[in-house]
């Protein structure tokens, strides 16, 4: 059983006798996002959603990663959407951190909880509820999907990070996991949305330097990341955007575990010219 703990950000803001200080950056090659900049000033709203405000964590952006957006969305109760996705070319994968949420997958009925985990094809028809007294929180993280000679697009799939047995790194004692929601050798799938955990100790013990982009949000504890050139140290509640290519390793540096949720494109060529 995987332990489920997640941070969930609550907005607010800093009173005025504090001072400015903070671990955001923003780099050519990455960006760290602290949970401290999710205040009610930074976030967006939606139209067609009522009850809902979201902070927008990645967005494509030419030069930097293209690929995917990634929303963290507060829902309050009885809030929600009818027709929450407004792109047919975009699939979706969420990922709940608190709350109780009602979803719609073409006609099909599920319960989403505190480390539910929904994949929604591109083109399907979903829609989403908050039907619980308390305020629910998700990730949302969206990516054009890309079609392939021979492939169909995925289905639809409801499923919970309690119920997968993480995938233990090799050579590594049970210190470095990984929680794979997709299944990684569905060809149709061309992002990867994951967990990975590290226990006290655990690192990864070389500068992995790759095409994949990447979105990490820090679920639960406290490492040194590695990103390009510079030494990070991140918590939960924090937030990793990295382009292609950018060199990334860390060592889990707290008492308890270091959990993050993972965004990485996957499975197809690479774009020649536009």
């Amino acid at each position: 059983m995987t332990q489920s703990s997640y941070f969930t950000p609550k907005g607010g803001h800093p009173g005025q006798d504090q001072l400015l200080t903070g671990r955001a950056v923003f780099t050519d090659a990455y960006a760290v996002l602290p949970q401290g900049t999710m205040r009610d000033i930074t976030t967006s709203y939606l139209p067609g959603w009522n009850g809902m405000r979201m902070w927008v964590i990645a967005r494509p952006m030419t030069g930097f990663a293209e690929t995917f957006s990634q929303y963290i969305v507060e829902l309050q109760p009885g809030g929600g959407s009818d027709t929450p996705e407004s792109d047919s070319a975009a699939q979706g994968s969420l990922f709940v951190t608190s709350g109780t949420l009602k979803i719609s997958i073409d006609g099909t009925h599920h319960t989403l909880t505190s480390g539910s985990f929904a994949y929604l094809p591109a083109g399907s028809t979903w829609g989403l509820r908050n039907s619980d007294d308390a305020t629910a929180s998700f990730h949302w993280i969206r990516k054009r999907w890309q079609a392939a000679p021979g492939l169909s697009k995925p289905q639809a799939f409801v499923c919970k990070e309690q119920d997968i047995a993480p995938s233990v790194m090799p050579d590594t004692e049970g210190r470095w996991a990984t929680t794979r929601f997709m299944d990684p050798e569905d060809m149709s799938h061309d992002m990867h949305v994951t967990i990975v955990t590290f226990q006290p100790g655990g690192v990864i013990p070389f500068e992995e330097t790759h095409v994949m982009e990447h979105g990490l949000y820090v679920l639960e504890g406290k490492a040194v990341y590695r990103l390009n050139q510079d030494w990070v140290e991140v918590e939960a509640g924090d937030f990793m955007w990295l382009r292609a290519f950018c060199p990334q390793a860390c060592y889990a540096a707290g008492p308890g575990p270091f959990r993050y949720l993972l965004y990485k494109d996957v499975n197809r060529h690479m774009p020649l010219g536009l």
